[in-house]
């Protein structure tokens, strides 16, 4: 049976590698070939022993997961479609900027989480992605946006921040995505930042203790509403795991994090949680947690009966915020011409979950926080 050297890390392959008989610097030497140069064919490793090549041709595959379709907006962002068999497919999306290029990395096809405004979450769950459909979405953009043909010659990184942002919630898939962050910050793969690489969680927080010790990097949570009652609704994780014990979870988080601060994002739905009412009580539930906001204006999708709040509606939230020295930004809506803006992204999902009540969405939980 061959192995996909796209699902292992450095000390994936040094087992790996040692498995065969071979020296722990021969896993230096691929993970390089693999994710700094972006090559998949071994015959193109030219400082491995012609032995070894045609060992690996034998052994072990590098097969990202095949990109369907690239569609790029109006604004020059990128939604990239992947096929991840079994009639499924998810998205991630590339933001370019000034000053950064940013890839939003899909993690699990679908969602079991359900959150209420949220287009990923109306499609059902399917499965998680495994490390090489994660880290294969950032090797195949790489792929098209030439990072890999000299476009990176001067130093300058074609993708110099990565967010776990996508389709599905990163910390419903804690092993795929440790070992996939790994490979993103080893200096001889991707090399970035743990400040550059950002993980975004509705809320798990067991999982948040377990990213915390083993590979913090920054951290947004998702929260959306300024208290339990209204959170229930919304975020429907928050019945297990409610504000007090989330807020718990990002002070400790904040002890190992590459920042000091965690990223609450809130989309803002007209009429809904968008008050200033609402806003001053974000204030007073948050104001024990070193925090910046990402206020999101809501984007619509087909079958919602959301609505986006007005632009006065928003910029009166945020002055609220600012007024009481909170750092509070409004992003900036990208690519939702093509359906690649945040809460948009849908994919196609063969949902396995067959929803018929709040328990079943419970029990899927509890399977995918399993491991399932």
């Amino acid at each position: 049976m061959t192995v996909n050297l796209l699902d292992l890390d450095a000390a994936g392959l040094t087992a790996f590698f040692a498995a065969h008989g071979e020296k722990p610097f021969r896993a230096r030497q691929v993970l390089r070939w693999l994710h700094r140069f972006g090559r998949a064919d071994f015959a193109a490793m030219t400082d491995i022993a012609g032995s070894l090549r045609e060992k690996l041709a034998r052994l072990a595959v590098v097969r990202p997961p095949a990109m369907l379709a690239d569609r790029v907006s109006d604004d020059g962002t990128h939604k990239f479609l992947f096929d991840v068999g079994g009639g499924n497919a998810v998205e991630s999306v590339f933001i370019p900027e000034e000053e950064r290029g940013t890839l939003c990395i899909s993690t699990q096809a679908g969602c079991a989480l359900d959150c209420s405004f949220c287009s990923t979450g109306k499609q059902g769950f399917n499965r998680n992605l495994t490390v090489a459909e994660i880290i294969g979405q950032l090797w195949q953009a790489r792929q098209v946006l030439g990072a890999y043909q000299g476009k990176e010659a001067n130093g300058e990184r074609v993708i110099s921040n990565v967010v776990l942002m996508g389709m599905g919630e990163p910390l419903a898939n804690p092993d795929n995505t440790v070992t996939a962050l790994r490979l993103m910050l080893d200096d001889n793969a991707y090399g970035l930042s743990r400040r550059r690489v950002t993980v975004s969680t509705s809320g798990l927080v067991p999982a948040m203790d377990r990213l915390r010790d083993e590979c913090a990097v920054a951290l947004a949570v998702s929260l959306h509403a300024p208290n339990d009652r209204l959170r229930d609704e919304l975020v429907p994780i928050n019945r297990k795991y409610p504000l007090r014990e989330l807020l718990a979870a990002c002070r400790r988080y904040l002890e190992k994090a590459p920042r000091d601060f965690v990223t609450f994002e809130y989309v803002l739905l007209d009429g809904v949680n968008d008050s200033a009412a609402q806003a001053r009580e974000l204030l007073a539930l948050t104001r024990e947690v070193p925090c910046k906001f990402n206020l999101i204006p809501f984007n619509p999708f087909p079958g919602t009966s959301y609505r986006r709040s007005s632009a006065p509606r928003i910029r009166g939230f945020a002055e609220i915020l600012l007024a009481a020295g909170v750092v509070a930004t409004t992003r900036r809506t990208r690519g939702d011409d093509i359906a690649a803006a945040c809460g948009q992204l849908a994919g196609q999902v063969l949902d396995r979950t067959r929803r018929t009540g709040r328990r079943v969405i419970d029990l899927r939980l509890e399977r995918q926080e399993a491991g399932a």
